[in-house]
């Protein structure tokens, strides 16, 4: 079987010894966020998740990506010849795309070989029945799946999270501990008084506010991440008059993601209240604001309409869809990830056939990405040297044609202002690239 450690190591060593020196980032005073798709294959249909035992499966990194910028709306071209988003989860997805595009194209040749096998529907393929696909990600996805709840324990141990703390060490999400403005305030303010308001607080039983389908408050019970300890009912008992049943939550951890401008907003209060959860959100960006929805709102994206992209589909009877999304070593709640992730669209119906939400396994690994952020800080501990997220994206794709690519501000790496707009510019999955090898 295959395990989330196993996952997280082959992405590493795939990492280390396929990727190339240029686009990674400099160790003395650059991090980068680490995402990929591994190809699980088994000896028999649908054996793949089952549980662990002595089945044999192989592993295969079939797309990989790196990054952690995004361009701001200013900058996005109607031609489609510049990447939007480089983030590390839109780059490895962009690059599994390219690689279902070339594995269809094997289909079509009629060669065995190919991940597809002809469906019940004249015309229309899908996956082979013995294969599955594992999603990786070196850090939590920015936005709903950061905003993680920390502990009056955890609190005192990091000191409260810091103004140039990751925010749950996901990608380039900083921490958002700026001081408010006066409008600001005043926002936070008429928020606090609003008895509709969506926005997380606890109280002496540990419980803290969601958003609900219909923008309801309920009240979630703030679960510990270890549910491993024993749930006797003298247990609980000792546990409830002693204090120890759950942990008081204090404070959250940061995204840098923003609300969708128009909708609900944060409320920005210090401690648990500062975020609402459960919004759709945008990127940050550097002044300029961006257009790229958060990575936690595209994986919930995923998770029902498949990774296939609307091109392929036409020769698929079902989308193509993820099985499992591991995370590395890094700030991590079970519950954020659930919410962000399979929660906050269960409701959806009326999909076309062929089309669901899916219950999408989530696990975390123990082994941490050598370049995060917090891997880099821990080993730079007496530099004064600053860290900053490394400016380049890479991408990788199991194709044999031109598999890798190195871009930077949307373009590939070293493009003048004279050659935007020219072939030479293009990254390989960028959306014009992608459209000319469907077709």
């Amino acid at each position: 079987m295959w395990s989330a450690d196993e996952i997280a190591e082959l992405c590493y060593l795939h990492y280390r010894t396929r990727l190339p020196k240029q686009g990674k980032p400099n160790p003395n005073r650059e991090w980068t966020s680490l995402a990929a798709v591994v190809k699980v294959e088994s000896a028999f249909q649908r054996a793949v998740l089952a549980s662990p035992g002595n089945l044999q499966v192989t592993k295969e990194v079939v797309a990989m990506g790196t990054g952690t910028k995004c361009i701001g709306q200013n900058k996005m071209r109607k031609t489609g010849d510049i990447l939007n988003d480089s983030h590390a989860e839109v780059v490895a997805k962009r690059s599994f795309q390219r690689y279902l595009l070339h594995q269809m194209g094997l289909a079509l040749s009629h060669q065995q070989c190919s991940i597809f096998i002809p469906g019940t529907e004249t015309g229309k393929w899908k996956l082979k029945p013995n294969i599955i696909f594992v999603f990786f990600s070196s850090h939590t996805p920015c936005g709903d799946a950061s905003i993680i709840p920390i502990s009056e324990s955890e609190n005192r141990l990091s000191k409260l999270v810091t103004e140039d703390d990751a925010a749950g060490q996901s990608a380039e999400c900083r921490s958002n501990h700026d001081h408010l403005r006066p409008g600001d305030k005043r926002k936070s303010e008429k928020m606090a008084s609003n008895h509709i308001i969506k926005r997380m607080k606890t109280d002496d039983d540990g419980y803290f506010s969601v958003i609900t389908e219909d923008l309801a408050v309920q009240q979630v019970s703030v679960k510990q991440e270890d549910e491993t300890s024993t749930n006797s009912a003298e247990m609980q008992t000792a546990n409830k008059e002693t204090g120890l049943g759950r942990p008081k939550v204090v404070d959250v951890y940061r995204t840098g993601a923003k609300c969708v401008p128009g909708e609900l907003d944060d409320a920005r209060i210090p401690g648990v209240g500062y975020h609402c959860v459960g919004l759709l959100r945008v990127k940050p960006g550097r002044g300029d604001r961006t257009c790229s929805m958060s990575c936690s709102d595209k994986l919930a994206r995923w998770n029902v309409l498949g990774c296939q992209g609307a091109l392929l589909m036409h020769f698929l009877q079902y989308p193509v869809y993820l099985s499992a999304v591991i995370v590395g070593k890094c700030p991590y709640s079970q519950e954020a990830m659930r919410r962000a992730i399979i929660e906050r669209c269960q409701h959806i119906s009326f999909l076309p056939d062929g089309f669901l939400a899916q219950e999408v396994k989530l696990l975390q690994s123990d082994l941490q990405f050598e370049h995060s952020r917090q891997a880099i800080h821990e080993v730079q501990t007496n530099s004064k040297a600053k860290l900053v997220p490394c400016s380049a994206a890479i991408s990788w794709s199991a194709v044999p044609e031109q598999p890798l690519d190195v871009t930077s501000d949307g373009f590939r790496q070293g493009t003048t202002k004279a050659a935007i707009g020219s072939h030479q510019s293009r990254c390989e999955c960028c959306d014009i690239w992608m459209h000319i090898q469907d077709l």
